[in-house]
């Protein structure tokens, strides 16, 4: 049975399914988790789970875990004592990466962007005063940034009223940061693309909240524009990541080793794209 199933995993890591809960005893304290989509409940240990089941046109049974919690998806034809067994057999692991999840969510949750003149957000791993300037002569559309300030930072100067609504400072600075990622990927692109002996053909920005990047064969590549909040470095791990699948279309320790070629300290930086907070928007 074993030998059907195969655990996949997104960046961020995943997990896996169950059907039925048991009745906890009363002096035993119980960590609950629930999807916003729940449909099946599985007892794990002292944590009750509870988890969106998806059918789906694949071959083996597939466990994610994202900000909502966590989705298991199976063939059509696999039965749900099958989905159970694997369930149990990776409990621990389960409820560890439920509560990484939680616990990176909170950490988020505590940075959340109050829109506002003086508003602080990180660019390139380093704060950035966001100041509102009407009066400001830009060189560039909608905003820019200047020099740092006797305190250290950076400002972003937002050609935008004193007056100006939360959501417009927040469209404005946006389509900025959005702005400098195209620039800062497109260079990375082309500055690791030869040391790999690859050839990206098409660069395009996402705003996922689970996956930091993907790539095709046909040479597409995919960046999150939120990776600018991160430092220089931890953007390169991503690029090189993304570029290693133009030769290597899997996570195998072909794969590993390509990267590593080129970003030996990429567990670190891999590392961090899970630890730090960035900005909640």
């Amino acid at each position: 049975m074993k030998s059907l199933l195969r655990y996949t995993l997104d960046l961020f890591e995943a997990p896996a399914p169950v059907d039925s809960a048991q009745a906890a005893p009363e002096n035993i304290a119980t960590t609950v988790f629930q999807h916003p989509h729940t449909d099946r409940q599985a007892r794990l240990g002292n944590a009750t789970v509870g988890y969106r089941f998806q059918r789906a046109r694949r071959r083996t049974i597939g466990f994610a875990i994202g900000p909502d919690g966590l989705v298991v998806r199976a063939p059509r034809w696999t039965p749900l004592y099958e989905v159970e067994a694997a369930l149990q057999e990776k409990a621990d692991w389960i409820v560890r990466k439920l509560q990484e999840m939680r616990e990176r969510q909170a950490r988020q949750d505590g940075t959340r962007l109050e829109w506002r003149d003086g508003a602080t957000l990180p660019f390139l791993g380093e704060p950035v005063v966001v100041q509102l300037d009407p009066a400001h002569a830009f060189l560039e559309s909608g905003a820019q940034l200047s020099p740092a300030a006797p305190n250290g930072h950076k400002s972003l100067k937002v050609g935008l009223p004193l007056a100006a609504e939360p959501h417009q400072m927040r469209d404005a600075v946006q389509a900025w940061l959005m702005r400098q990622a195209r620039d800062n990927f497109q260079q990375r692109l082309n500055h690791f693309a030869p040391q790999l002996q690859v050839q990206w053909k098409k660069l395009s920005l996402s705003s996922a909240h689970t996956r930091w990047g993907s790539a095709k064969v046909d040479g597409s590549i995919r960046l999150n524009w939120r990776l600018i909040h991160f430092a220089q470095d931890v953007i390169d791990y991503v690029v090189v990541h993304e570029l290693s699948h133009l030769r290597v279309m899997n996570h195998s320790p072909q794969f590993w080793e390509t990267v590593r070629s080129v970003v030996p300290d990429y567990g670190n930086l891999r590392k961090q794209l899970k630890d730090d907070a960035i900005p909640k928007w």
